[in-house]
């Protein structure tokens, strides 16, 4: 065991995992992140705080996982290398870890082009793979990036995202090797919708043997609405949404009963492909429509370990 963690006891213990996403607030308000913790307590084993998603400002990760905590759910610390040098990264880790967090997930973040100050200077001191590796060593070292020692324990799950789908495809395996290597515990997917793609890219990671040395869970994004499925379908690049999921959101008389049953659907498909040891959903916004998927999928109540 390296960080005793919630989620890393599930995944160790071999059950089918399930995380959760939940984006802080663009104000200072506290009740609205205990709001969504309390929505979420019971449907997962984890759950991610966003950090300054899609490069709109918001609360700090950091004290969202410390909010949702103190509400009895364990979070997981989104870490973007968009907003922060070496010096920055390693100085939250160490606050993190001190407040008893214990899950880092490590991402590039979204360019700021595409956010609410788009005139903003990227940092991108170190990328997420660096990311990955620093806080690896901090762990298993005890050492900084410059070699430095590190007083106390650095008990971690270190969490990377990847894209299963994004171009060129069969370079994306190869991508997610360089993550293990790194030192990554656990993977969360892009959203899934092409569930043979998705197929295809898990037998790449099987037959590497990849599954064997991380734990994958895939994302889930449920459906709000037709015109939320043509978005996605035609302006978020690594989403590979078919179009006949589109033309069943356009003919449903409900589209969100209809987006349901699709992320149902999914679900059960990620819980038959060897090597898939979880989902993670991210259903920013509709949080409350977590327990009801965890729930008609079998995967209530969860494991207290």
């Amino acid at each position: 065991m390296k960080a005793g963690s919630n989620l890393e006891k599930v995944l160790e213990s071999g059950r089918f995992a399930v995380t959760a996403e939940a984006g802080p607030p663009k104000g200072t308000s506290a009740a609205v992140v205990q709001k969504k913790a309390e929505t979420l307590r019971n449907a997962c084993d984890a759950v991610n705080i966003t950090d300054n998603q899609t490069a709109i400002v918001r609360m700090c990760s950091l004290a969202g996982c410390v909010i949702v905590k103190q509400q009895g759910v364990e979070p997981v610390m989104q870490m973007v290398v968009r907003d922060r040098n070496r010096i920055a990264i390693q100085s939250d880790v160490l606050g993190a870890i001190a407040l008893g967090i214990r899950n880092i997930l490590c991402l590039t973040g979204d360019h700021q082009k595409f956010g609410n100050h788009p005139s903003a200077r990227g940092v991108y001191d170190i990328d997420s793979i660096q990311l990955i590796q620093t806080l690896k060593r901090m762990r298993d070292e005890k050492k900084f990036i410059n070699g430095e020692d590190i007083s106390g324990e650095v008990p971690l799950f270190i969490g990377a995202a990847e894209n299963p789908f994004a171009d060129p495809f069969e370079f994306r395996v190869i991508r997610l090797a360089k993550k293990i290597e790194a030192g990554a515990d656990f993977i969360q997917t892009q959203a899934v919708y092409d569930v043979p793609k998705f197929k295809r890219w898990m037998e790449m990671v099987t037959e590497r043997g990849l599954d064997k040395k991380t734990h994958i869970l895939a994302g889930i994004i449920p459906i709000r609405a037709v015109g939320m499925a043509r978005y996605m379908r035609d302006n978020v690049p690594g989403i590979s949404l078919p179009n006949e999921l589109v033309t069943r959101m356009e003919q449903a008389t409900s589209g969100k009963e209809e987006g349901l049953k699709i992320a149902l659907e999914t679900i059960e498909q990620m819980k038959e492909i060897p090597g898939v040891h979880g989902i993670h959903i991210m259903a920013v916004g509709w949080e409350d429509i977590v327990p009801t998927l965890v729930e008609r999928v079998k995967l209530l109540p969860r494991p207290v370990l």
